[in-house]
């Protein structure tokens, strides 16, 4: 007779509930959802403690009684017991927030405290605490009798940062300047602004942009404005002509060791702005017209007799705009036989004649060029180059 065994492989599965605390086997971990905290920050707390749910059909509650207490605590001052819940039915995840309160300071140098420091709340959602400048947040939680788990993170300040979205904008943009400053986030709940200095070469004082929060909780804070060339400064509108730098300044009071709490930095960034215009269209340069000195037109030349080249520019833009205008005359054997130069401003739609003397010392055929530029150093051209024939007898 044989016998037949069959081998059934034996599954085993840990429990994720149990009925009580496993006191012989404690294990709970401890997480907070940043490695770092600033002094008003919203603090999410997450305990995985499958030991302690005691109720697979119901949410548990752990932390809220004084036999086996949770306490929240920075170094002065603590909430306990807290109280954390569980996350669903059966999970054994718990978990809690905790709003830093900060202390009595001055935030944005306005002369006035912008926290109010209060250590109040049972949990799991309704916590306030205090804490100081460079300081950390401590959770214990006594999971069995004489077993304690804690876990701790910093609190500190931070240097804010401040930067405009591009290095280079147009005239007829939209700039957003953002500063990221999470000391700044005083009300985790809700959207906080902060005060930007943005100012031009062409208007030192500038204006003051008030920067909002783009959440409730990011610490980062975006402003925007337009810029004219027409109309002063006011409310989010900049004065500011292509050429110019703009500046945004802002002023951080919430500055990290080795910094004093009294302590306060400026912090700038720059852009550059350029007119919406390409740089050719921006000046119109007309045909050249030949004349004697009392202006009377051309139609012959002769060798030691002085004429003038006059050439009419216009600025075609809705601002001032600063030109250097070249006169040249090449012979025919592509010899420079006179230069000359001519600098100056143009209000916005301004039409101007320019003019330079000229006395051919010979007979001949000539080249007569008229360039419309930026400036000596910068040879950007504004506007069409202009060129004609003469034959000087």
């Amino acid at each position: 007779m044989i016998d037949f065994f069959l081998l059934i492989p034996l599954l085993v599965f840990s429990a994720f509930a149990q009925e009580i605390p496993d006191y012989d086997k404690p294990f709970a971990p401890i997480f907070f959802d940043k490695p770092s905290y600033s002094w008003t920050d919203k603090v999410k707390i997450t305990i995985l403690a499958p030991s302690w749910n005691t109720n697979k059909n119901l949410i548990d509650s752990i932390g809220d009684t004084e036999s086996h207490p949770i306490k929240v605590s920075t170094s002065e001052h603590s909430l306990k017991p807290y109280r954390f819940t569980e996350t669903g039915v059966n999970s054994g995840i718990f978990s809690a927030e905790v709003i830093l309160s900060g202390f009595l300071h001055d935030a944005n140098g306005d002369g006035n405290f912008d926290t109010t420091p209060r250590t109040t709340g049972s949990g799991p959602n309704n916590g306030f605490l205090e804490v100081d400048r460079d300081s950390a947040i401590t959770i214990s939680f006594e999971f069995a009798d004489g077993v304690v788990l804690t876990e701790s993170v910093p609190v500190s300040w931070n240097v804010a940062t401040i930067q405009f979205t591009n290095e280079e904008f147009f005239s007829n943009e939209q700039i957003s300047v953002k500063v990221i400053d999470v000391d700044m986030n005083l009300n985790p709940e809700a959207i906080d602004q902060i005060p930007i200095q943005v100012y031009s070469d062409s208007d030192v004082a500038g204006i003051i942009l008030d920067a909002t929060e783009t959440s409730e909780n990011s610490g980062v804070f975006v402003g925007t404005i337009s810029l004219s060339q027409s109309s002063t400064s006011s409310g989010n509108r900049l004065f500011s002509i292509p050429g110019d730098q703009v500046f945004a300044k802002y002023d951080d009071y919430t500055l990290p060791k080795p910094y004093s709490i009294s302590d306060n930095i400026e912090l700038l960034s720059s852009a550059t702005i350029d007119s919406s215009i390409p740089p050719i269209e921006r000046i119109e340069n007309s045909f050249i017209k030949l004349s004697d000195s009392f202006g009377n037109e051309l139609n012959s030349f002769s060798i030691n007799n002085q004429l003038q080249i006059v050439g009419t520019i216009t600025n075609s833009q809705e601002h001032k705009q600063s030109f250097v205008y070249f006169f040249q005359v090449k012979n025919s054997d592509d010899s420079t036989e006179s230069i000359a130069w001519i600098r100056g401003e143009l209000n916005a739609h301004q039409t101007l004649d320019v003019s330079q003397s000229w006395i051919p010392k010979k007979s001949g055929d000539y080249q007569i060029q008229t360039y419309v530029w930026n400036s000596i150093n910068d040879p950007t051209a504004l506007g069409p180059e202009m060129s004609t024939m003469i034959s000087v007898n």
